[in-house]
């Protein structure tokens, strides 16, 4: 059985696939603190809702208006993942826009993501395994 058809299962390793995409940017803004007019960069925000768009739905329904009584749909922001420039809040006279403490609560964000995500992919997959035996086996 293939793991990456269950949904949670393809959503979590996207989210560790894009968190150590992340700290490698991290580690890479890091070891480039001293070049002149370097600017850091990082990812956008990890959301589900773009995860959840590129599964292959079995069946689609569309979400519709049919009365004034209806609330509107809110809308989602199509600009999710990539990489993009990320200046930090300061700026040094080389012009460098890499602040070291910043990319460290950074880094640990990241660590803290990756570290949830591959807890909740085990126990996931301990209950998948425990859905799978016999009963008193």
């Amino acid at each position: 059985m293939d793991l990456n058809a269950i949904p949670l299962f393809a959503m979590l390793k996207g989210k560790m696939s894009h968190t150590a995409e992340r700290q490698r940017l991290i580690a890479l803004n890091v070891a480039n603190a001293d070049v002149p007019n370097y600017a850091p960069r990082d990812l956008k925000p990890f959301t589900f809702d773009q995860q959840l768009s590129s599964l292959q739905p079995t069946s689609v329904v569309a979400v519709a208006k049919t009365s004034a009584g209806h609330m509107e749909l809110p809308e989602t922001s199509p600009s999710v993942g990539g990489d993009v420039n990320a200046p930090d809040s300061e700026v040094r006279l080389d012009g460098n826009h890499m602040v070291l403490e910043e990319q460290m609560v950074k880094m640990n964000e990241a660590q803290g993501d990756y570290a949830a995500a591959v807890s909740f992919y085990e126990q996931s997959l301990s209950l998948l395994k425990m859905a799978a035996t016999k009963p008193g086996g």
